[in-house]
C-alpha cells in the first residue's frame, strides 16, 4: 500500500516532541525547526547541537528517561533512541494517542515518514522510497539539488508576485495557462540565476501584458 503525500504547515502550533538525543534526533530536531516546530526533546543525554539549542532556549529539553505519559497533548513524535524498548514503548503510546510518529529506521513502527528534501524558498520538492531505501532517496534529492539550483528561491517568489495580477486581470483560463507556459518557458529563469532580478521582473511583467 503506498502513502499519501501531504505537507503539514503552521507546525508552531503543533506540539511535537523528539525521543533520543543524538545526532539522529538533533538532524530530525533540526528539520522540525526548520518547519516552524519548537520541538520538546526528551532524553537522558544530549548531543552537543542539542544542547546549545537547549541552553539558547531554541528547544525544549527534558533530560531524562522517556516515560508513559511524555506524549499527553503531542500530535507528532519521533523516536531516535538506540533502544528498541524505548521506541517500542513511544511507538505504543504514539498510535493509542492518535499521533503522528516516525520511530527511525523501522518502517513497521511509523504512520509517516519523512522524505528526502529539497527546500528554495516556497520550493519544496520531496522523495520517498516509504522507508525501502533511505539512500536511494537521498542520491535522488542530490541530483534534485543541483538541477533546482538556489535561484529558484527568487524565481518561484517572482512567480508568487505575478499569480494574484494573471488571476485577476486575464479571465479566460486558457489564456491564463498560456500566459504561465510562456513565463515558464521564457528566459525569466536565467535572468534570476545571473543575477538580474529587476530585469527578470521586466520580463516577467511584459509577457503578461501581451495575455491581457
Amino acid at each position: 500500500m503506498s502513502g499519501y503525500p501531504i505537507v503539514l504547515v503552521d507546525l508552531g502550533n503543533t506540539p511535537c516532541a523528539v525521543i533520543g538525543g543524538g545526532e539522529v534526533a538533533a538532524r530530525k530536531v533540526a528539520a522540525l525547526r526548520q518547519a516552524g516546530a519548537r520541538p520538546v526533546v526528551i532524553s537522558p543525554a544530549l548531543c552537543e547541537p542539542l544542547r546549545r539549542q537547549a541552553v539558547a532556549g531554541e528547544i525544549d529539553a527534558v533530560e531524562r528517561e522517556y516515560r508513559t505519559g511524555d506524549l499527553d497533548g503531542v500530535r507528532l513524535v519521533i523516536a531516535a533512541t538506540d533502544d528498541p524498548q524505548t521506541n517500542e514503548a513511544v511507538w505504543r503510546e504514539a498510535r493509542a494517542a492518535g499521533c503522528l510518529v516516525n520511530v527511525v529506521d523501522d518502517p513497521a513502527r511509523c504512520n509517516f515518514y519523512v522524505p528526502a528534501t529539497v527546500r528554495r524558498g516556497a520550493l519544496t520538492v520531496s522523495v520517498s522510497t516509504e522507508g525501502r531505501s533511505p539512500l536511494l532517496a537521498r542520491r535522488i534529492r542530490q541530483a534534485l539539488e543541483a538541477q533546482f539550483d538556489p535561484a529558484y528561491e527568487a524565481y518561484v517568489d517572482l512567480l508568487g508576485e505575478l499569480r494574484p495580477g494573471v488571476q485577476e486581470q486575464i479571465a479566460d483560463p486558457a489564456s491564463r495557462k498560456q500566459a504561465w507556459s510562456a513565463l515558464l518557458d521564457s528566459n525569466v529563469l536565467d535572468l534570476v540565476r545571473d543575477g538580474e532580478i529587476e530585469a527578470a521582473r521586466q520580463r516577467a511583467y511584459k509577457i503578461v501584458e501581451t495575455f491581457r
